[in-house]
């Protein structure tokens, strides 16, 4: 158990998995000043608060607070769509493509 006047500090991979980016997503956003972090070394290093305190600046007001997975994917997905599209549609047939890539060709010039 920490000390409470200790800070959690992460390295450049864990405050990476803590905000679901990419770790050079994450490095960009420290050097450009987007997100706090300091780098007394080699290495970037980052206090957990400081994370917090970036993602809850992204909310569209500090009072908010994010949807459970439950309610975001029940927002997420039409109900009431007439046609459903994407994985859903069977793949069109060797004949469609085949007329979807053919090219438009013109009667041959004849030399005069």
């Amino acid at each position: 158990m920490k000390p409470n006047n200790q800070e959690v500090t992460l390295d450049l991979i864990e405050s990476a998995a803590f905000l679901k980016m990419s770790p050079a997503v994450v490095r960009r956003k420290a050097k450009q000043g987007i997100i706090k972090g300091a780098k007394p070394g080699k290495c970037w290093v980052f206090l957990q608060s400081d994370l917090v305190a970036y993602l809850r600046s992204l909310y569209p007001n500090g009072e908010q607070t994010p949807l459970s997975d439950r309610q975001e994917r029940r927002l997420c997905h039409s109900t009431n769509a007439a046609t459903r599209g994407g994985c859903d549609l069977p793949p069109p047939t060797a004949s469609k493509y085949a007329d979807l890539l053919k090219l438009p060709t013109d009667d041959k010039r004849k030399n005069s």
